[in-house]
């Protein structure tokens, strides 16, 4: 059973499985990112970048807001966010994080309880997003209840767990390149799809000013133009067609 209708569906030579892989990935990327945030060699945050600028694609805009927003949970005091993907450590996870009441910080305290404190972290990760997309002027309509609509796929995970058996279908369903309800791809996925809200407005609001730009630039050369616009339109569409920003690398 693919309970949230997820799979690992890219090319398996190329793809990343595993909630503790993925973990890994995260505890090196993420550091490096803010190492290179911190030498002035990105703008940030992401959304703030123009397409002329350095990782001002729009793959990496979308990339780079997802790291932005899970880097709290690589933040939590020991750096224990194991129990986001140790599947026996779900229930007490889920009841954690359900028991977090909603906050707006992007600037926080941890507790010093490995749990709290994830749970807190989790939400400044939405809050982030939330602050990103006020900066892009995303449609209010696609972040409206945010933490609301998480916490309630988040019961909804709880359910599962709860269910006889619940231990032995997340081991099936991991053996097999499946993603159960695991706290990791419960975030990872919510933050990957609101990251690529943001990036759309970032990126193709600054593509409609580069319209105007390439048709002062190619004025009375309509052939080069019509195939920088065509250009565009594909850029739109495969964005459009993305799950993830690495469906975006050619």
């Amino acid at each position: 059973m693919d309970w949230f209708g997820w799979r690992l569906s890219k090319d398996p030579d190329k793809a990343v499985f595993g909630p503790q892989a993925i973990l890994q990935i995260l505890d090196k990327r993420v550091p490096q990112y803010l190492d290179d945030v911190d030498q002035g060699k990105l703008i940030y945050p992401a959304c703030k970048r123009k397409p002329s600028d350095a990782h001002g694609d729009v793959r990496s805009i979308w990339d780079h807001t997802r790291l932005e927003a899970i880097r709290y949970v690589t933040m939590v005091p020991r750096r224990e966010f194991e129990p986001l993907a140790d599947p026996s450590r779900q229930t007490e996870m889920l009841e954690a994080y359900l028991r977090q009441q909603p906050h707006e910080d992007t600037v926080i305290e941890f507790t010093g309880s490995t749990m709290s404190d994830l749970a807190i972290a989790i939400v400044a990760g939405f809050n982030w997003l939330n602050r990103c997309a006020i900066l892009v002027e995303v449609d209010r309509h696609k972040f409206s209840g945010t933490l609301r609509n998480f916490r309630k796929i988040t019961v909804l995970a709880q359910q599962w767990w709860a269910m006889d058996g619940a231990g032995e279908r997340c081991s099936q369903m991991l053996l097999e390149r499946e993603k159960p309800p695991l706290m990791l791809y419960l975030i990872w996925a919510e933050y990957t799809r609101l990251a690529k809200e943001i990036a759309s407005a970032a990126f193709f609001g600054s593509s409609i000013d580069g319209c105007e730009v390439l048709n002062r630039e190619f004025v009375g050369r309509p052939d080069e133009l019509n195939s920088a616009l065509d250009e565009v339109t594909e850029t739109m569409a495969n964005f459009e067609r993305a799950r993830d920003p690495d469906d975006l690398i050619s």
